[in-house]
């Protein structure tokens, strides 16, 4: 049983997405603040988190950045901001997924169950080496060169399977975003924008040159291992 944290101020919509949680069988806390959530966050590591941005006391963004800051825990934004740079925002701040209100109960469903697969531990996945990094994709642990932990967020690691899975070769933007946001994101090639530039930000020797969270613009992404034929 999955527990949720939602944070959000709205106080009947609480009380909606508390049944509908519960009905499906998750665990819910809820926290009307973004110092109760972040209170909570910390207390009661939660599954997974839903933040809105319009909280009374703290810019949901803020929280959002304040939990990932120590945690890896999927979260999704539950906000009405629809414009792109706000999306951007919330998804260079360590957000996962962005759902706008008002949204359909059965896709945010859908959507959570899709961030907590990616949180999940993938089973008999390989370990890619490189001078750079080392990534055990079945502990879903990163480390560096000196061995230092990297931390990874669960949407971050989920591009990197889908990748290693066609180690060398070319995925195209759409396949990515199908795979790991669902087929609605399809165009949503902002999301790769950001989450790839956290990647090569944390793994590449030279973010801004990268050997192997390599773009082929306009088209997609490919990771380029040492022995990979181009």
């Amino acid at each position: 049983m999955s527990a949720v944290l939602i944070i959000d101020d709205d106080e009947p919509l609480l009380r909606a997405l508390r049944l509908n949680f519960a009905a499906r069988g998750y665990r819910v806390h809820t926290a009307g603040t973004g110092a109760a959530g972040l209170a909570a966050a910390a207390d009661h590591p939660p599954d997974l988190v839903i933040v809105d941005l319009g909280l009374p006391d703290l810019d949901g963004l803020d929280v959002v950045a304040g939990i990932r800051g120590y945690s890896d825990v999927p979260i999704i934004v539950l906000s009405a901001r629809h414009t792109g740079p706000t999306k951007v925002a919330a998804l260079d701040a360590g957000a996962d997924d962005y759902v706008t209100k008002p949204f359909g109960m059965d896709e945010l469903l859908a959507r959570m169950r899709a961030a907590l697969r990616r949180a999940a531990p993938a089973a008999a996945a390989p370990v890619l080496r490189t001078p750079a990094f080392r990534l055990d994709l079945s502990a879903k642990q990163a480390t560096g060169p000196d061995g230092g932990v990297i931390r990874l967020t669960p949407t971050e690691w989920h591009l990197v399977e889908v990748l290693a899975r066609h180690e060398g070769k070319l995925v195209e933007h759409k396949r990515l975003l199908r795979e790991v946001w669902g087929p609605r994101y399809e165009t949503e090639t902002n999301y790769l924008r950001v989450h790839f530039a956290n990647l090569r930000r944390k793994l590449e020797p030279d973010p801004s040159r990268p050997r192997y969270f390599v773009t082929e613009p306009g088209i997609g992404y490919r990771l380029q291992l040492p022995g990979d034929v181009t």
